[in-house]
């Protein structure tokens, strides 16, 4: 394994002194396993009375799918049958179904789907033990969220710790990243500190979506702070937070230091992202670096089809819709002459060129 970089060096366009303490205290951490819900505002629902419609009786496919499973599981959560819910998700792990994101899509975001939340997790604690039981409680806490139920979604947090049901860091993830995608920062550090106190200390996951959502709106000064945080806690960065510091120095103009930190990742052997060169060919589009950008393109090229694939193409249609249509049209031969599929659009744009050449 590479030794870790430092990212607070003072090359790198992120490094900010930061002398005061990252974020205020917002509630004193209570000790596990008192429950969550005392710490973390949260709704209740009045659960419904689900009746027992007894065993499943619908004949099985000899070879069962996920999406069979799910779609079963959806007829049953639909109709509030729980029990025919816990029979399907044991019996689909069994099988080597497991869950998916759309398994719990049964549940939506009315009051009247939402009544059934305290019977469901009373089901999934029944479930068997390990993957079968850990594994739905995450995508459950996964579907709430993308329902942005957070509060709900910190009831079901709670159930995992209270029941020792594998709660983890990766419980949490899909809870910070919706609080952070709405830009919720003080209520995503609260959930942060409730983590330890459950017993699930974050992670370096946990803490990129922080720095992705100051880098984001261009907070260098909070984003340093993240990255001192995860360098205390010996966590070892990996691709997404390097993407997450070239996002921001991007943003902000710090081209060189983006580049310094593009270097900085490849050097310690870390995957470069797709979205990491298009950080990089939006920084140098947005303060007028045309040249550059098609430079940069033409020097990543060759290492990845599909690399090239994202970032020819961007860089084209971004040209074009800038008016720079020298620049797009030579990004265009350029696709041309390696097989790349370019798009309807451009493809019309650089049929005209060729025309008016002849």
């Amino acid at each position: 394994t590479p030794p870790k970089p430092p990212l607070l060096q003072s090359r790198i366009a992120l490094s900010v002194t930061v002398s005061m303490s990252i974020l205020r205290k917002l509630h004193n951490k209570s000790p596990y396993p008192q429950s969550i819900l005392k710490i973390f505002p949260t709704r209740f629902f009045v659960a419904a009375q689900i009746p027992n419609p007894g065993p499943f009786d619908e004949p099985f496919p000899d070879e069962p799918t996920s999406a069979y499973y799910d779609e079963q599981v959806y007829k049953a959560g639909r109709n509030g049958d729980m029990v025919t819910v816990g029979y399907l998700l044991n019996k689909r792990v069994r099988d080597g179904c497991f869950n998916t994101t759309k398994t719990f899509n049964f549940l939506t975001n009315v009051e009247s789907s939402l009544s059934i939340l305290d019977p469901l997790i009373q089901t999934l604690s029944r479930l068997d033990k390990g993957v079968p039981r850990k594994h739905a409680f995450d995508l459950l806490i996964a579907r709430l969220c993308k329902l942005e139920r957070t509060d709900e979604a910190l009831r079901v947090v709670d159930t995992m710790a209270k029941g020792g049901y594998g709660l983890n860091a990766a419980s949490f993830h899909p809870i910070v990243n919706a609080l952070t995608k709405k830009k919720k920062m003080e209520e995503a550090w609260r959930v942060v500190d409730l983590m330890s106190s459950a017993g699930a200390p974050p992670d370096v996951t946990t803490y990129n979506f922080l720095l992705t959502a100051y880098c984001f709106e261009r907070k260098l000064m909070e984003a340093s702070a993240v990255v001192k945080k995860i360098e205390e806690e010996g966590l070892a960065v990996d691709s997404r937070t390097y993407d997450a510091l070239i996002l921001g120095a991007c943003r902000t103009g710090k081209l060189e230091g983006a580049l310094v930190l593009l270097r900085s990742m490849m050097d310690a052997g870390l995957h470069v992202m797709y979205s990491t060169y298009t950080h990089v060919i939006n920084g140098m589009l947005k303060v007028g670096n045309y040249d550059q950008a098609v430079r940069f393109v033409m020097a990543s090229q060759g290492r990845d089809a599909m690399l090239d694939q994202e970032s020819f193409g961007v860089l084209a249609s971004k040209l074009v819709r800038l008016g720079r249509k020298s620049e797009a049209v030579f990004v265009l031969d350029e696709m041309s002459k390696r097989g790349l599929s370019i798009g309807k659009k451009l493809t019309e744009i650089y049929q005209q060129k060729l025309q008016n050449r002849s």
